[in-house]
């Protein structure tokens, strides 16, 4: 296959074969937030030429600070299918697939894990964070999983480690929990941080609650009014964030699958 010229200084790196073997290999990206989304530019920046989008959200005002798809233009549309626009303009040759929908154990089924040779999971919710790391690692994928990239401003503290070594994060430590109640003995590669949360400084009344300030500020798809729609009403309570922790989350997740990929390649070169 000619190798496009787009992936040229890539191409000096890892070679041809390199290149084919990213555009040979398959991605599910579970959650398109501030985490998936960077995750899913650098992966087919770098040539990954098969990505499936996960996530059931659509683009709220609050996102724009942290999510690479969400911008005040697009406010009240879904994400994977703007995530999916974005990311064919940077590799029009790519297999981009998008579900708008929720990955939860009922519907795992349908999801297919056995035919991708990767799985990120950047969930938020734990029930189905820990449902996905058993499910995919059970289906013979790699899993990559981000722990919690919320409450935090240092990016030098964030490590990339076995699930079951990792320290600080609380997300991680229920995830563990969680993991050993199911009788789940495998592993997998997470990130994570070792800074402890920052101090929540503001005092909105609905700091702490479930409640987020998107509902009177998002436009519909269709007519351009602004709706009331509150899409964080399930979650039990709203997390800090910004761009520079959430983004290295995501790179290091995508980092962690390319150099997987040359890794393989070698070592199949080699044994041949």
């Amino acid at each position: 296959m000619p190798i496009s010229p787009q992936f040229h200084r890539l191409a000096l790196m890892l070679g041809d074969d390199g290149i084919e073997a990213l555009h040979a290999t398959e991605v599910a990206i579970f959650g398109l937030g501030g985490v998936g989304s960077w995750c899913a530019e650098s992966l087919v920046r770098s040539g990954v030429g098969k990505i499936t989008l996960v996530d059931s959200d659509t683009v709220c005002v609050t996102n724009v600070n942290r999510q690479l798809q969400a911008t005040t233009r697009n406010l009240g549309r879904s994400k994977v299918q703007e995530m999916a626009n974005r990311l064919h303009d940077l590799h029009p040759k790519a297999t981009i697939e998008t579900i708008h929908g929720v990955y939860e154990a009922s519907k795992r089924d349908a999801f297919h894990l056995e035919r991708f040779d990767y799985v990120i999971d950047a969930i938020d919710s734990l029930a189905h964070k820990v449902d996905l790391i058993m499910s995919a690692h059970a289906a013979g994928a790699t899993v990559y999983t981000s722990m919690g990239a919320g409450n935090k401003l240092d990016p030098t503290q964030i490590r990339v480690g076995s699930l079951w070594e990792s320290r600080i994060c609380p997300l991680a430590k229920l995830v563990r929990k969680k993991l050993r109640a199911q009788g789940f003995t495998g592993d997998c590669q997470c990130v994570y941080s070792l800074e402890p949360a920052q101090e929540i400084r503001h005092t909105s009344s609905r700091d702490g609650t479930h409640q987020c300030v998107c509902g009177d500020t998002v436009r519909g798809d269709n007519t351009g009014d602004l709706v009331s729609k509150d899409w964080c009403d399930s979650k039990m309570e709203i997390n800090a964030s910004v761009s520079h922790i959430t983004a290295t989350f995501g790179q290091f997740l995508a980092g962690m699958v390319i150099q997987d990929v040359m890794k393989k390649l070698r070592a199949n070169s080699i044994a041949t």
